[in-house]
């Protein structure tokens, strides 16, 4: 069709220089850290109880997108080093600028194929890991939350939240939380009167936020001067609403990219702290402008010829670079979290900073 671009060979054949290349880190990334949560799991397996290796496999399968999307810049990082030392080191690079093609023109399929990546990521990968994350707790929660509900303190690892309700505040705690803190697995909850004095305490195997009050299932109520009662399903009042359980219970990786305005909006209405998904948010739009940045970074040390030398030296060099950059930006992250900066600066100042340096770096390369 004629209002479409007109794609050249040559840049079909970077292109997918550069995607088989970004691709077969990434891969080799997600085959190791599979292995890894794979083995923390069989560890915690023969630690707090017996679960079937299949349901071991299939929890990590699910935690898998949410721990490697976050590892796409750094694949990007290293697969565009790989294909522009592959193209240099067959003489390709040599022969493209001998035909009048400068750097721009060459690392134009890199950088588009970057974006598409950043792209794909941010709007439909993100979601994907966000769901699959959300199932793999829950399922992490039935497999390893059953046997610590009788200790005190055992299985709730996370974080405890006062909250207060018709008949006086309680303390709970959960093992794990789905549906942005809703609905807990593995809960302990002290309850006092009205007056402060403790009451009773509460075990039970799952918890569910309904307007008013928390719906326990198979609670074991224990209570002071009284024997251990059981019971099928079990009321606690509460005046907590689901935006606050999402921010006390609710984790981050488990909201996708399109959740996460809405979500925004209601925690702003809510007078609760939005800097974590407000961080999130902006992470996600910037990711399609890091992968191009990672592109630049890249170049900056892959162009020069075999016959010249320090190859080597200028890959470490990419390398350190690219961590040095990885490292800047968790800092700045963190300070925008904490509020000590606004959070747009905080995330896309450091993208922008390696994009001009890296421009800056090639433009002296090119010209001199």
């Amino acid at each position: 069709m004629a209002f479409l671009p007109r794609i050249s060979t040559l840049s079909l054949y970077i292109g997918m220089r550069f995607l088989i290349a970004i691709c077969a880190v990434f891969g080799l990334c997600t085959v190791l850290i599979f292995m890894i949560d794979f083995v923390e799991l069989l560890r915690q397996a023969g630690k707090y109880g017996s679960v079937s290796g299949w349901m071991l496999a299939w929890i990590t399968i699910l935690r898998l997108p949410a721990y490697t999307e976050m590892l796409l810049p750094f694949a990007v990082l290293v697969g565009s080093i790989g294909a522009l030392l592959m193209l240099a080191r067959k003489s390709e690079l040599a022969v493209m600028r001998a035909g009048g093609m400068s750097v721009w023109q060459f690392l134009r399929p890199g950088i588009t194929v970057a974006l598409l990546l950043g792209v794909v990521s941010s709007l439909a990968f993100n979601p994907l890991a966000a769901t699959a994350r959300d199932r793999a707790e829950r399922l992490y929660g039935e497999a390893f939350g059953r046997e610590s509900t009788g200790s005190l303190g055992k299985g709730t690892g996370g974080p405890w939240l006062r909250q207060d309700g018709l008949d006086g505040q309680s303390v709970l705690s959960a093992a794990s939380a789905r549906r942005r803190g809703t609905e807990l697995s593995t809960v302990t909850a002290f309850v006092y009167d009205k007056s402060g004095v403790f009451s009773e305490r509460v075990d039970a195997k799952s918890a569910k936020l309904e307007e008013g009050y928390w719906v326990f299932q198979d609670a074991l109520v224990s209570g002071v001067g009284r024997q251990p009662e059981s019971f099928g399903k079990y009321l606690l009042s509460t005046y907590l609403t689901p935006e606050r359980a999402a921010d006390a219970f609710g984790s981050i990786i488990s909201v996708s990219f399109w959740e996460l305005p809405d979500l925004i909006y209601v925690a702003d209405k809510a007078g609760l702290s939005t800097a974590s998904l407000r961080t999130q948010y902006e992470l996600l739009l910037t990711r399609p402008l890091l992968c191009i940045a990672m592109v630049f970074l890249a170049a900056t040390v892959s162009l020069r010829s075999f016959r010249s030398g320090g190859i080597q030296t200028m890959v470490v060099t990419g390398m350190v670079g690219g961590f040095g950059f990885f490292l800047f930006a968790e800092i700045s992250r963190q300070v925008g979290t904490s509020g000590l900066a606004p959070v747009w600066a905080a995330v896309w100042v450091p993208v922008l900073l390696a994009i001009l340096g890296s421009v800056t770096v090639l433009l002296h390369q090119e010209d001199g």
